[in-house]
């Protein structure tokens, strides 16, 4: 008979690990302090946990694991971005970028092996998809990051690869982590989740999380959606847009950013600008206008930047906070929208692998 695999504590949260550890017959307060150690410090070795005894520790090598991605590669970009190309236990590859401003270092975090969502300017939807991410290997991500800047991240965005929805519970498990006071104390307000508009999933994040709110919209009307973020044929702009309302009402400090990347000739007319002031009309909002970052094969042109500003101005003229996204690491591949990593096993991208509700409640 083989031996029960170990339990890897990197992905456990403060309440699970303190369950573990009670389990062992120890005291909670011994999980608290190993998740510190984990998150706080950074220390993967038992031994070196001198607050837990030497008994627990020697128990806790025979049935416990401390196990994170590790980089395989590290890129640095003219403007102070770094990619870094982490490998997974199963070797996958996913992508994470550092985005260094000032005292602001923002990381961008994966939640999938690629993705299944199929956004047609995007280079991460044309490599397909293979699988989530557990727990461990999102905010192991955070955890790498932290070692490598010498700090811990100020703000955590969600908006590298995969779609972070359809991944829901190990995604909502991970950014509790990013907020645990024993590990990162990243505010509420400094962590954002992005959706492309997984409304279901969206409507019971409200119900557990109040973190910051970014969604991909990239067009002002459904037919142009569906053509550039297809899952909006299953979940469609009326529902997306009354799912973020509530979202952000239950806190009148909040305001929905949306992204919008700019394409030439496909999105960016005042027409659009026009319809997307109407779309947006009585929700509080933020528009992130992206020029479009090219990756091989693609289609699309980047809008000029005398379009992109006319479009900003017009939303500006109608009380629209919109601000123009400066591109950061295009010159490796670390802009939105063009992070792949290695995706093995390449899955067929369909809009039914995206779960209707995120599987079982935590």
């Amino acid at each position: 008979m083989s031996a029960a695999p170990k339990t890897n504590l990197a992905g456990l949260t403060k309440e699970r690990i303190e369950s573990f550890f009670v389990g062992l017959g120890a005291k909670a307060f011994h999980g608290r302090n190993v998740l510190k150690w984990i998150h706080k410090h950074g220390i993967t070795d038992f031994a070196a946990m001198t607050d837990v005894p030497k008994a627990l520790r020697d128990t806790l090598d025979t049935c416990a694991t401390i196990e994170l991605p590790h980089i395989a590669l590290a890129q640095p970009a003219r403007d102070g971005t770094t990619k870094w190309v982490l490998q997974l236990a199963d070797g996958q590859h996913i992508e994470t970028v550092h985005i260094p401003d000032g005292d602001r270092h923002t990381i961008c975090v994966s939640s999938q092996v690629g993705c299944a969502l199929n956004c047609s300017f995007c280079s991460t939807a044309q490599q397909g998809f293979n699988r989530n991410l557990d727990v461990a290997e999102i905010i192991g991500q955070v955890w790498l990051a932290t070692r490598e800047i010498g700090r811990t991240p100020t703000n955590v965005v969600m908006m590298g690869m995969g779609e972070p929805l359809a991944n829901f519970d190990n995604v909502v498990a991970a950014m509790d982590l990013m907020q645990e006071d024993l590990a990162y104390m990243i505010s509420k307000s400094r962590v954002t989740i992005s959706t492309s508009g997984v409304v279901p999933a969206l409507r019971r994040l409200a119900e557990v999380s109040d973190v910051s709110l970014a969604v991909s919209l990239h067009a002002p009307d459904n037919a142009l959606r569906d053509q550039l973020v297809p899952i909006n044929r299953k979940y469609p702009l009326e529902e997306l847009i009354g799912a973020c309302r509530e979202y952000v009402a239950r806190d009148h400090r909040r305001k929905v950013t949306w992204e919008y990347v700019m394409l030439d000739g496909v999105n960016d007319s005042i027409a659009h600008a026009k319809a997307m002031i109407r779309l947006l009309q009585g929700v509080p909002s933020k528009v992130n206008l992206i020029p479009f970052n090219p990756f091989p094969g693609t289609r699309y042109r980047t809008s000029p930047p005398d379009t992109i500003e006319a479009f900003r101005q017009r939303l500006r003229r109608a009380g629209i906070i919109s601000i123009t996204r400066k591109t950061r690491g295009d010159d490796i591949d670390a802009a939105c929208g063009q992070l792949v990593g290695k995706v093995h096993d390449r899955s067929r991208r369909q809009l039914d692998r995206i779960p209707v509700v995120a599987e079982t409640p935590r």
